[in-house]
């Protein structure tokens, strides 16, 4: 099934990665979109509503640094399964965390449940052509 595939698992990557990456972009006001760190840590205040005050800072940083971790490992296409089902699951805790605090329209209107399955759907494919694990598979014999 994978070789019928084609172009599509790489694009999904860059896609999914650069999505990761995009975000903490905007959370570290590289976009110059008028965002930034304390934007996000309101912002992870109110998806997080359900969690105490005093450990918003720790799942801001925390949420970034996995996104990083993520954007980058699924650019390069190192160990992209296990990333893949990482960034699935983050992506669902975001739309269920979104969804709890915001009502089900939100991570819908932000396509989180999409970034979510997207994801899930990568990490099924098995054979990730112009990627780190083909060229490690590859150079392996």
């Amino acid at each position: 099934m994978d070789s019928k595939l084609g172009l599509a698992p790489f694009l999904l990557r860059l896609g999914l990665g650069f999505t990761f990456l995009s975000a903490v972009a905007g959370r570290l006001g590289l976009w110059n979109d008028g965002s930034g760190w304390n934007d996000f840590l309101e912002y992870t205040a109110t998806v997080n509503s359900f969690a105490d005050k005093g450990i918003i800072p720790f799942l801001a940083i925390t949420a970034t640094v996995i996104e990083i971790g993520i954007g980058i490992l699924l650019i390069i296409g190192f160990k992209t399964r296990l990333v893949a089902l990482a960034a699935s699951l983050l992506t669902l805790l975001f739309a269920l965390s979104m969804a709890y605090s915001f009502g089900l329209k939100s991570p819908f209107d932000y396509s989180v449940f999409v970034d979510s399955t997207a994801a899930f759907l990568l990490a099924a494919i098995s054979n990730h052509q112009w990627s780190l694990d083909d060229f490690f598979t590859r150079n392996k014999a």
